[in-house]
C-alpha cells in the first residue's frame, strides 16, 4: 500500500479523499490509503480522515504520495517542495504557471525517481470522447473553441492558464499548435474577462480560443470546426460515463505507480502537458504586451 496525504481541502480535495476511501475495486487505485490532509485553515476530521501538518506529511515514512489540490498559483512551491521529499505528486491542472518552472519541475521528479502526474479530467469525460470519434480523420479547414463561465476567484492565473483544459482538447483534437496573436479584453468594475487566442496547426489551418468569463455567464463550450466534409457546431451528446471522472484520472496515477504505463505513453503525455504550458505562456505574453 502507499500512503496519501491531500493537500488543499476544496471541491476536488474532498473527492480525492473520498475516491481513496472508496477506490473503483479491482483497480490500481485500490493501493492508494489516505492518510490525512493538509490545509491552511484548522479543520475538523473530513470523511473520517484528519488534519495533518506539511512538515509531518514531509517527513513520514509511511507518505509516499501527495495529491496538490490548492488554488492554481500555488500548485507550483506545493509540487516541489513535495518531489525534493521524494513523494509522488498528482497535480490539479496546470502544474505551474510557467512552461519553464514545469519543465525543472519534471527534472527533478526524474531526478527523484518518483511519478510527477498532472490531472486531465476534461480528457476522460464522455463528450471529449464523443468528439475525439467525431473528428477523427477529418482534414480541419478553421475552427473555434469558445467556452464561457462565471468569475474565478483570486488565485487562478492567466485564462490561458485557468482555461488550459481548453486549450488541451484543442492540441489532443488538432496536433500540434502556435500562436499568432492574442487578445484580453476586462471590464474589472464587472468582473468581465474575455481572451481571444489564434492559433495555428502543423498545416496551417487556423483556430480560435476564446474563454469569456463573467458572473452569471452559463458554463458552456461552443464550437465550430469546418472540415473538408462538413461542419461540426455542436458537442455530439454522450451518455454519462459509469466511472467518475476523479477515478478515472485517480486509477490513471495509481498505474503509473504501479509501473503498468509504458515510458512511451508517459514521455508522450509530458510532452503534451509542457507543449500546452509553452502555447499558454505565449498567448499571456501577447495578451501583456
Amino acid at each position: 500500500m502507499l500512503g496519501a496525504v491531500v493537500v488543499g481541502i476544496g471541491t476536488a480535495g474532498c473527492v480525492r479523499i473520498r475516491d481513496m476511501l472508496v477506490p473503483l475495486r479491482g483497480s490500481p487505485a485500490e493501493k492508494l490509503a489516505v492518510k490525512g490532509f493538509i490545509s491552511r485553515r484548522s479543520l475538523e476530521p473530513q470523511q473520517g480522515v484528519s488534519q495533518i501538518s506539511l512538515e509531518e506529511a514531509l517527513s513520514r515514512d509511511d507518505v509516499h504520495v501527495a495529491f496538490i489540490c490548492t488554488e492554481n498559483m500555488s500548485h507550483e512551491d506545493n509540487v516541489r517542495v513535495f518531489l525534493q521529499a521524494q513523494k509522488h505528486v498528482c497535480v490539479e491542472y496546470p502544474m505551474t504557471m510557467s512552461y519553464k518552472a514545469a519543465v525543472e519541475l519534471w527534472d527533478l521528479a526524474e531526478e527523484k525517481g518518483v511519478i510527477l502526474h498532472e490531472e486531465h479530467i476534461e480528457l476522460r469525460s464522455e463528450e471529449y470522447k464523443q468528439l475525439k470519434r467525431e473528428v477523427e480523420g477529418k482534414t480541419l479547414q478553421e475552427g473555434t473553441l469558445h467556452f464561457t463561465g462565471g468569475a474565478l476567484k483570486p488565485g487562478f492565473g492567466f485564462p490561458s492558464f485557468s482555461g488550459i483544459a481548453r486549450l488541451t482538447w484543442l492540441v489532443e483534437l488538432f496536433g500540434e499548435l502556435s500562436v499568432s496573436a492574442a487578445t484580453l479584453e476586462e471590464d474589472p468594475a464587472n468582473s468581465y474577462s474575455k481572451m481571444t487566442a489564434k492559433l495555428l496547426t502543423s498545416d496551417n489551418r487556423s483556430l480560435t480560443w476564446i474563454e469569456e468569463r463573467q458572473p452569471g455567464l452559463p458554463r458552456a463550450k461552443n464550437i465550430n470546426f469546418q472540415f473538408d466534409s462538413g461542419t461540426l457546431t455542436q458537442i455530439p451528446p454522450a451518455p454519462r460515463g459509469t466511472v467518475g471522472l476523479f477515478m478515472q484520472d485517480l486509477i490513471h496515477f495509481s498505474a503509473k505507480l504501479a509501473g503498468q504505463v509504458s515510458p512511451e505513453e508517459l514521455q508522450k503525455e509530458r510532452v503534451r502537458v509542457l507543449h500546452c504550458l509553452e502555447l499558454a505562456g505565449k498567448i499571456q505574453e501577447l495578451c501583456q504586451g
